[in-house]
């Protein structure tokens, strides 16, 4: 790898370190851990078709199962989460967010794009000299 593959790899990452920072801050400001953030933006936010299972959450927050199940643990207790048995298999428990979750993640969430708007040519910026720094690599390699 070259010295601007390095570089130009560093700088994106730092850009969504930025950003993250910030979603992990504005998390903390409601009293949030921000993995139970991303927990309730992974329920809201599933792929139509997905249901909000222990293992659907697992894979997308890349936790191990019993973390996840802690995460839940913690959020049901403040009533921001609610589990179900599933009608399809009894024996998995689906999510759903109360309407206080909703109500607290839609005003961070809100936040969240209203900060992407600002951060988003950056993180463009970022990506585009990543790939541009790889293909020239490639390209000189050939």
């Amino acid at each position: 790898m070259t010295a601007s593959e390095f570089r130009a790899l560093a700088e994106f990452r730092y850009q969504i370190r930025i950003f993250l920072n910030g979603s992990e801050e504005a998390a903390r400001n409601v009293d949030l851990e921000p993995q139970q953030y991303q927990l309730l933006l992974a329920v809201r936010g599933l792929p139509a078709g997905r249901e909000p299972s222990i293992l659907e959450l697992a894979e997308r927050m890349q936790l191990r199962h019993h973390s996840v199940v802690e995460l839940v643990d913690r959020l049901e207790r403040r009533q921001l989460l609610r589990r179900e048995r599933s009608q399809i298999d009894r024996r998995q428990v689906i999510l759903y967010l109360t309407p206080r979750g909703e109500k607290i993640l839609t005003r961070l969430a809100r936040q969240r794009i209203a900060e992407l708007r600002t951060a988003a040519p950056t993180l463009v910026h970022a990506l585009a000299a990543v790939i541009r720094s790889t293909q020239a690599n490639r390209r000189s390699r050939r």
